[in-house]
């Protein structure tokens, strides 16, 4: 069996064209890595088991017979099923592995064992390897399964998430799967990068904890180096003051000031005198007395209407932005006269998705190709393997 590039790949211009990766994952940050891989050129093929991909039936919504949630991550590949522990299937996914330059999956150690990975990974040691793992190999959870959910409660998402008297709150997207998606990617490009320039270095983890843990990052920070556990502050930041919403007469606009002179700028511009106060011109200080400086905004800003003063904070140079849902993010002029949003084939029809956010050499990826049905390319990936037996 020969791995053709697919001629949805060929000629694309795109920085990977000519990879080839095999996406053994399922969920989200394993196929969300194999999908940047795709959107960046790379010819993907993704493997599920007998039962599919579980996110395929993550729903509602649902484009077709399809959740929304699979066609998010699963486009530019071909699908194929195999049951690794059928030996003729092994053989199949195996010969594949051999040809594949670059491999990604996120089974559990047991599952690892069960279906005799160290087999596939020993038949192309020159393969990059990216294992999206619960946890770092060895660690006493890292064999535990592991979602979203529960890596943002474990890593301490949680507890800096949510009003400061109100319960601990997930991040509204699966940013830990996301994360450590991103990471996977990371891992991949390095990968390849280290083969293209003779270094050694093959096998990678992305682990959803650490990963995770990671997005705390100042947060972290802090408490490393202080002891001070960070407490959930609602909208407020921990370092910087105002930066969060405010009040208007008809709704929300958010600050983002960060630094004296922006803030000496909100003053003067808003001209209430009770903003004017001495001790709220130090950065430090009006974070001490964040909440006598939110009811003294709240009380200025409440006497106009939030596009008025979108349009005045803009005329001043202080940062600021509308708080929009996830329509009004897209129904924004930025998003809706941009490129960001395209068309994408899918079984059920096309449907809009978002391209890449990347934009290479002044032009963002163009969606090749959209997701595929359950085993829609066995025939294609695999036939050639038994009409060249039959030859």
């Amino acid at each position: 069996m020969s791995w053709e590039i697919h001629p949805t790949n060929r000629g694309t211009g795109l920085p990977l064209e000519g990879l080839r990766v095999l996406d053994l994952s399922r969920v989200l940050a394993g196929p969300l890595c194999a999908m940047i891989a795709g959107d960046l050129g790379a010819d993907v093929i993704k493997v599920e088991g007998p039962g599919g991909d579980p996110v395929r039936a993550l729903a509602p919504p649902v484009w077709g017979e399809d959740a929304t949630y699979y066609l998010a991550v699963n486009r530019h590949r071909r699908a194929v099923v195999a049951d690794l522990r059928d030996p003729v299937e092994f053989d199949r996914i195996e010969d594949l592995v051999r040809q594949a330059d670059a491999v990604v999956e996120n089974y559990l150690p047991s599952q690892v064992e069960a279906l005799n990975v160290e087999r596939l990974r020993r038949a192309n040691p020159d393969a990059v390897w990216v294992s999206v793992t619960p946890a770092t190999s060895g660690g006493p959870v890292a064999s535990q399964p592991s979602f979203d959910l529960l890596a943002q409660a474990r890593s301490g998402l949680m507890g800096v998430t949510g009003l400061a008297d109100g319960e601990p709150m997930k991040v509204g997207s699966p940013v830990a799967d996301v994360v450590t998606g991103l990471y996977a990617t990371v891992a991949l490009l390095t990968g390849l990068y280290a083969r293209a320039v003779g270094h050694r270095a093959r096998r990678f983890e992305s682990p959803l904890l650490e990963s995770t843990m990671s997005a705390l990052v100042n947060q972290a920070q802090g408490y490393l180096s202080t002891g001070t556990n960070p407490r959930r502050l609602g909208n407020d930041h921990p370092s910087i003051a105002p930066y969060g919403p405010v009040r208007t007469s008809d709704g929300f606009l958010l600050l983002a000031v960060g630094t004296d002179a922006q803030f000496a700028r909100l003053v003067e511009e808003v001209g209430d005198p009770g903003l004017r106060r001495e001790e709220w011109r130090a950065n430090a200080d009006r974070v001490a007395d964040l909440a006598n400086l939110r009811d003294a905004l709240d009380a200025a800003f409440s006497r106009e209407a939030t596009e008025v003063w979108l349009e005045r904070l803009a005329r001043a140079a202080v940062p600021h932005g509308p708080i929009y849902d996830v329509a009004g993010a897209f129904a924004q002029e930025q998003i809706a006269r941009g490129d960001f949003v395209g068309s994408m084939d899918t079984p059920a029809g096309p449907t809009r998705v978002m391209r890449s956010p990347l934009v290479i050499e002044g032009h963002r990826p163009p969606i090749r190709r959209g997701p595929r049905t359950m085993g829609e390319d066995n025939d294609e990936v695999f036939a050639p393997s038994e009409r060249a037996a039959e030859w």
